[in-house]
């Protein structure tokens, strides 16, 4: 067999990574080099080449180490019995990589995710490697996130929150019983125990000792998850509640949903293919809401709805038509609960509601200049200047929003 080059295997191990979705920068310490000692940078700029789901740039050299596996998951593109194109980068190859990448600022780190090659003992090992002598030997400040394996050994994981800035664990899909049927190799007991001791590991690490020092940083931005969609029948309301549980048992900074559809038939004949990004888009939109806007699934999720999310429309506007009697609110005396409800109100304009009003009772133009997108939120709100009279109980107020049919193509 023909040796791959470098670049060929860059090709296949980056396109072979976009699937991982969890990848981003938010939340980890501030290092930098301008001291002289050092290379790279948590904050410095570059070619943005990775999206954060709220839509901030980030640039990341993201790669996996290899996309060979010994695991057969289903819903996997990279999975054993498929015929996908496979390559492996050595631990140097990778370290090389980052830093030239880097030197040519066109990121700011790596995210580094990996199939299974030979055990899981065996690739963690690889991976850690590759941290260790990015942090201890090159002196690389900038950001590393590692796609960790939940069944390598405690140590490795431990080793590996002290070179990375942020851990994932995958708990690949909402129920275990999805898991048990799609992905047999994995155990979501052992998921969450690797979980938790990842989320011990850096509480016991974040406290001070009895002498006063503070021990090593471990995985300082954190923890987050995947959550694969589309590859079983869970609803919306099941990926919402399964989330809501990880985010409390293991403080995670993120749940992040990546999809996969149709499920391949046993000849592994079908491809794998994206699902509709916009039920993407509105799971991460929901849990926003859940976890900033106060907002509780049962609110979210509308039972005629079969446990779906309105894929037309925001889930906040979803909800706010659905609670028409709640509005229209005043925005010169409601509170912060209830403004926080308003669509096309963020958290920021709130804020600046509550401080503008101390000063002056506010007007429809007040609230453009506050940063409130109107277009959106005058029939849920009344102002010195405006009331939407009969506009909230038009009977095509959701028509308003959603946005107009397309044209379906024959092919």
């Amino acid at each position: 067999m023909k040796q791959k080059t470098l670049n060929q295997k860059l090709a296949i191990l980056s396109d072979a990574a976009k699937y991982d979705a969890s990848c981003a920068s938010s939340g980890t310490t501030k290092r930098n080099s301008r001291n002289g000692s050092g290379l790279g940078s948590t904050t410095g700029s570059g070619i943005c080449h990775a999206y954060a789901p709220d839509g901030r740039c980030i640039s990341l050299l993201k790669i996996l180490m290899t996309n060979f596996c010994i695991f057969d998951c289903v819903y996997c593109v990279n999975r054993a019995s498929s015929n996908v194109e496979r390559a492996r980068f050595t631990v140097e190859e990778v370290i090389w990589l980052t830093l030239e990448f880097y030197r040519r600022n066109y990121i700011e780190g790596l995210f580094l995710s990996s199939g299974i090659i030979r055990s899981s003992d065996y690739t963690m090992e690889q991976m850690v490697e590759i941290a260790r002598k990015l942090r201890v030997e090159h002196q690389f400040r900038g950001y590393i996130h590692l796609k960790t394996i939940p069944d390598a050994s405690p140590k490795l994981l431990e080793d590996a929150g002290l070179y990375a800035d942020r851990l994932s664990i995958n708990v690949e899909l909402p129920t275990d019983a999805s898991v048990s049927r799609l992905a047999p190799e994995k155990k979501p007991p052992q998921i969450r125990k690797a979980m938790a001791d990842v989320r011990l590991q850096i509480e016991e690490n974040a406290d001070a000792t009895h002498t006063g020092r503070r021990k090593p940083k471990f995985a300082p931005a954190g923890q987050s998850t995947q959550m694969i969609i589309g590859a079983d029948a869970s609803s919306d309301g099941d990926i919402l509640n399964s989330s809501t549980r990880l985010y409390s048992s293991y403080k995670l900074k993120r749940v992040y949903y990546s999809g996969f559809s149709p499920i391949p038939d046993a000849s592994n004949t079908l491809p794998l293919i994206k699902p509709p990004l916009i039920r993407e888009h509105r799971l991460y939109q929901a849990d926003w809401l859940l976890r900033f806007y106060d907002f509780q699934v049962d609110d979210i999720i509308q039972p005629e709805k079969d446990g779906m999310l309105d894929l037309d429309i925001d889930p906040k506007l979803a909800w706010a038509l659905a609670n028409r009697a709640l509005f229209p609110v005043n925005i010169n005396t409601a509170d912060k609960h209830s403004l926080m409800r308003i669509p096309g109100f963020g958290s920021k304009t709130v804020g600046r509601i509550l401080m503008a009003r101390k000063h002056k009772s506010l007007r429809y133009d007040d609230m453009l200049r506050l940063g409130a997108i109107m277009s959106k939120a005058k029939p849920f709100v009344t102002l010195v200047d405006w009331t939407p009279g009969g506009l909230i109980d038009a009977a095509n107020l959701r028509a308003r929003f959603a946005p107009p049919p397309e044209q379906l193509v024959l092919l």
